[in-house]
């Protein structure tokens, strides 16, 4: 199989179920938990969103559609506070339609996850200023922790 076997296997069966690797979209979708299902990138432009399975360079990403631009999307993690701007069209290889947790399907349609992803991304500005207190405030802890043990 080719280095870009998740695109084959896109273009071969027109879906991709794999388990998730990262924390990036937390927490609809946790690390090594949840059982994912990218289907083939749609006809026509995502629209926000969506959560995009898409490449920057060797790497793929499964984030979140919150603008959809003229020539391309800014898209960010569930769980992140840097907004990726101006992923291209060509750059977007499928998109998420399933989640499976603990053999149960969490519907990404409806009314609990209309309200789950309009509240994570309205509240983008506090949920930002959030992740950076704890991901500081956590590098300082454990320098404070290291600096004690070293003594």
């Amino acid at each position: 199989m080719s280095e870009h076997k998740f695109e084959d296997e896109l273009n071969s069966h027109g879906v991709l179920v794999y388990t998730n690797v990262g924390t990036s979209m937390m927490p609809l979708i946790g690390n090594h938990r949840d059982i994912l299902t990218i289907s083939k990138r749609p006809e026509g432009r995502l629209k926000k969103y969506d959560v995009a399975f898409f490449r920057r360079g060797e790497k793929y990403i499964l984030h979140r559609v919150i603008r959809v631009k003229k020539d391309g999307y800014n898209i960010v993690g569930d769980h992140q506070y840097c907004i990726e701007r101006n992923v291209k069209e060509e750059q977007i290889l499928g998109v998420l339609t399933k989640v499976v947790r603990d053999g149960k399907e969490i519907p990404l349609h409806g009314f609990r996850y209309w309200v789950y992803v309009r509240l994570w991304c309205w509240f983008y500005p506090v949920r930002a200023l959030i992740l950076r207190f704890l991901t500081y405030s956590g590098i300082i802890i454990r320098r404070i922790k290291s600096g004690k043990k070293s003594k």
